[in-house]
């Protein structure tokens, strides 16, 4: 089968042999070896000096302890958002009590570092910037480096969702001055679900002693303080864990750069194809995702017929759209174990079953 939905994402054999591993003691040495030795290479990924901690939880799990650990009631947040999940991120800083201030985008358009500045330069009680890097939603990247230069000129935190970037598009977090950056295992990783990753820096912490909202599972100073005895704070995920060790191998033998490079091929293979086939991107394209593509349905094709007709005929699992954008867009997910042939396979059966729909 070809999954090719935006996450879970495909696992490697040798990834998934490593989950049959018997369990050990979550505090005992043999664990503490695993986590600190983990979260060090975690550090690589990241680009960051900063602390990194693995929690046993989806993205959206690392997305709230991004804002309960920075973040009091009452706050002033600005919240950037053009897409799904640019909502969610909103959404969670509201639930916890944050004045939220929304900066909207079209769906499908970049957010632009001007206006964010226009905003910063005039509402200056704002503490915080929420940022979604990759939107996958919309199948378009933010550019982060360009936003993240102007938080910095008004010396705002800032709280980065990497969910579906990390590891596979660039994002140095220190280099570009981001203060907490969040993902998860089930993306580019190529683990299956149930871990997140957070990486918090000097200011994050400094924030985290005036941050006022509740927490309790999500604590990074609890998670900071059992890191050091080589432990986490609530049972963690261990078969996971043991994943993601084989997992990082994997990342490490093929060297980031060329993951970044192979990424980009892959998703310029599938723009073309997209195009080949007489379709178009959804997003504007300048800002077109290198881990998802985003492809607009013409006017009379029945979206969830056509991904029932790859589902069931062809074994290809795609992704239709999300919210506003249902039956609008079908997405293709081509980020983590992926290569350009899985890609030539993806394209021959759209294409396939479009000609079967035109019929």
């Amino acid at each position: 089968m070809q999954l090719r939905i935006p996450g879970p994402t495909p696992c490697p054999e040798e990834v998934l042999s490593s989950l049959s591993r018997q369990m050990i003691n979550h505090r005992g040495e043999e664990f503490a070896e695993l986590i600190w030795n983990l979260t060090e290479r975690l550090k690589n990924i990241f680009m960051t000096k900063g602390d990194v901690f693995i929690l046993t939880s989806s993205g959206t799990g690392a997305m709230e302890a991004s804002i309960v650990n920075t973040l009091s009631p009452g706050d002033r947040v600005l919240a950037l958002s053009n897409g799904f999940f640019g909502e969610r991120f909103s959404g969670v800083a509201s639930a916890f009590g944050a004045e939220v201030l929304k900066l909207d985008f079209e769906w499908g358009k970049a957010i632009e570092p001007e206006k964010v500045r226009d905003v910063l330069k005039k509402e200056r009680d704002v503490k915080a910037v929420l940022v979604v890097h990759n939107e996958t939603s919309t199948g378009l990247t933010n550019p982060l480096k360009e936003i993240a230069r102007v938080v910095r000129e008004y010396d705002r935190l800032l709280l980065v969702d990497a969910i579906s970037s990390l590891s596979c598009i660039e994002l140095p977090m220190d280099e570009w001055g981001c203060d907490v950056v969040f993902t998860g295992s089930q993306k580019g990783f190529m683990v299956p679900p149930g871990l997140s990753f957070i990486a918090i820096n000097e200011r994050g912490w400094e924030a985290y002693k005036k941050a006022k909202m509740p927490k309790f599972y999500w604590d990074l100073g609890k998670a900071k303080s059992f890191l050091e005895k080589g432990q986490t704070p609530w049972t963690p995920s261990i078969p996971i864990f043991f994943a993601l060790d084989v997992a990082l191998r994997l990342i490490e033998k093929e060297g980031l750069r060329n993951i970044f490079e192979r990424h980009k091929r892959v998703a310029d293979k599938v723009r073309e194809g997209i195009k080949e086939l007489g379709l178009s991107l959804f997003p504007d394209e300048r800002y077109a995702s290198n881990t998802i593509t985003a492809v607009r349905s013409p006017d009379g094709l029945d979206t969830r017929e056509l991904l029932k007709i790859l589902r069931e005929e062809y074994d290809v699992v795609l992704a239709g759209g999300q919210d506003r954008l249902s039956g609008k867009i079908f997405r293709i997910g081509h980020l983590g174990k992926v290569s350009e042939a899985d890609m030539d396979e993806v394209l021959r059966a759209i294409g396939s079953a479009l000609s079967k729909m035109r019929r």
